[in-house]
């Protein structure tokens, strides 16, 4: 199991897969399985029964699905495409990423 080198937030590109081309912020990470949650990507129906007691509507409803992390790539808005971060620490000791092609710093989306 490696660690993964994306960040809550970061801007991705889906690299492999049904939604190939798609890009989007991750929302949640699960390093145990070494997958993500991307907003807007890879969505599957899930059906909720009606719940009179509860006052829930039943129906199909869709949410999105963990993606493997091997099938994502960090976004530089720099390239315009998907990228492998690079490190680099400063002088003051804080640890930055960097686009491993045009070396601009990679920043997460607010």
């Amino acid at each position: 199991m490696h660690k993964i080198q994306l960040r809550k937030n970061d801007l991705v590109v889906v690299i492999r897969g049904k939604d190939k081309g798609k890009t989007g912020k991750v929302l949640m990470l699960y390093p145990e399985t070494n997958r993500v949650i991307v907003e807007r990507i890879n969505f599957s129906k899930h059906f909720v029964k009606a719940d009179r007691s509860k006052n829930v509507q039943g129906g199909v409803m869709e949410k999105e699905a963990p993606i493997a992390v091997a099938n994502v790539m960090i976004y530089c808005p720099e390239c315009a495409q998907g990228v492998r971060p690079r490190s680099r620490r400063l002088e003051d000791g804080s640890k930055i990423r960097l686009c491993h092609r045009c070396e601009t710093m990679i920043e997460k989306q607010k």
